[in-house]
């Protein structure tokens, strides 16, 4: 039995630190997205599984929601989302969603253009870095590679 106890201790300390990274993380999001795209689905359903609960919105013009959002030109993706005080555009991996909750920069959101094949809600490995980029006011910065 003692041998067990760390074992135990081990486990519980690691489901703990994994319950306090997703902590970060709103408890909503609304996610715009084209009515057609089935990869937008797959991301929300990503998100519902750590715990974030998302309103999909399918019947707004998804390029005014772009710009009113004040992406930049030429980085958008398939869907974007409003979460807690920021814009996330398109499948940016969690591992950047927990920085960004996490570091709270001041910033407008972050996105990842295109729709990389490996990425939440996208099938197939992955195939490329992931350079997710951070924008304010139109204007892009790098946020982090993955």
């Amino acid at each position: 039995m003692t041998r067990l106890a760390p074992t135990l201790l081990t486990s519980a300390a690691l489901l703990l630190g994994a319950g306090s990274a997703h902590a970060a993380l709103p408890d909503e999001a609304t996610l715009y997205k084209n009515p057609q795209c089935g990869c937008c689905d797959e991301y929300a359903r990503h998100l519902e599984e750590w715990g974030v609960e998302v309103t999909i919105v399918d019947d707004v013009p998804v390029g005014q929601v772009k710009q009113d959002a004040g992406l930049p030109y030429g980085l958008g993706a398939c869907h974007t989302i409003e979460m807690g005080e920021y814009v996330i555009e398109g499948h940016v991996p969690f591992a950047a969603l927990e920085k960004l909750f996490e570091e709270r920069p001041d910033t407008d959101g972050i996105g990842l253009a295109g729709m990389p094949i490996g990425t939440p809600g996208m099938p197939g490995p992955k195939q490329e870095a992931w350079n997710v980029y951070q924008f304010r006011n139109g204007e892009a910065a790098p946020f982090m590679t993955l």
